[in-house]
């Protein structure tokens, strides 16, 4: 039988473990859960994503009873690699670009697609980092510094963006399940676009 100072004892541990314990438990925790201000960055980033409709070209349509809708299984991951499109057909005239299902795109630029913004590391911005995003957002050169960015990628006004607004834009894209879809490289007018 425990005397009075042996239960006041074993009391005084289960409170010092605990206390001691607690700080670990939320330190361990914390490290696995965005912090408050990058879930606020993240979210400001989708509302952007939203309402600069990147959706539109960058994630492919499925059919349904009302039209064409995003295929949001396959949410911002690009022209679908398994779609093969036959050479586009421009005639002379007013008209100087034509979309093929929103993720293609043809002009006197040569056929552009839409690229794969999911962070998957073989086919989408997986290896990007955020230096490579801000400059090619920036400057309109794919990962900063390689080939141009092609219509109807609005770059030009991206680029009006704040730092704080494309940090956001990226911490979302970075926060989507990553896809693989291999987009096709884009096509200048005289053949395959190098990307140096």
């Amino acid at each position: 039988m425990k005397t009075k100072n042996q239960s006041v004892k074993t009391m005084k541990s289960v409170v010092l473990m605990t206390l001691c314990a607690a700080p670990v438990v939320l330190l361990i925790g914390a490290a696995h859960s965005p912090s408050r201000s990058e879930t606020a960055r993240i979210a400001r980033g989708k509302y952007l994503v939203d309402y600069g409709g990147c959706n539109d070209c960058h994630t492919p349509l499925k059919m349904t009873d009302q039209g064409p809708q995003p295929d949001l299984s396959r949410m911002l991951s690009g022209h679908p690699e398994s779609v093969e499109l036959p050479p586009p057909e421009l005639k002379a005239g007013p008209w100087f670009a034509a979309t093929a299902g929103m993720t293609a795109w043809t002009g006197p630029w040569g056929i552009s697609y839409a690229s794969n913004l999911t962070p998957d590391t073989n086919t989408g911005m997986g290896i990007w980092t955020w230096e490579m995003f801000r400059k090619a957002m920036r400057t309109g050169k794919h990962m900063g510094d390689g080939r141009d960015i092609l219509p109807p990628m609005p770059w030009r006004s991206l680029k009006a963006l704040s730092d704080e607004d494309l940090k956001a834009v990226f911490a979302y894209l970075r926060s989507i399940p990553p896809l693989s879809n291999r987009v096709p490289e884009p096509v200048g007018p005289k053949g395959p676009v190098s990307y140096q």
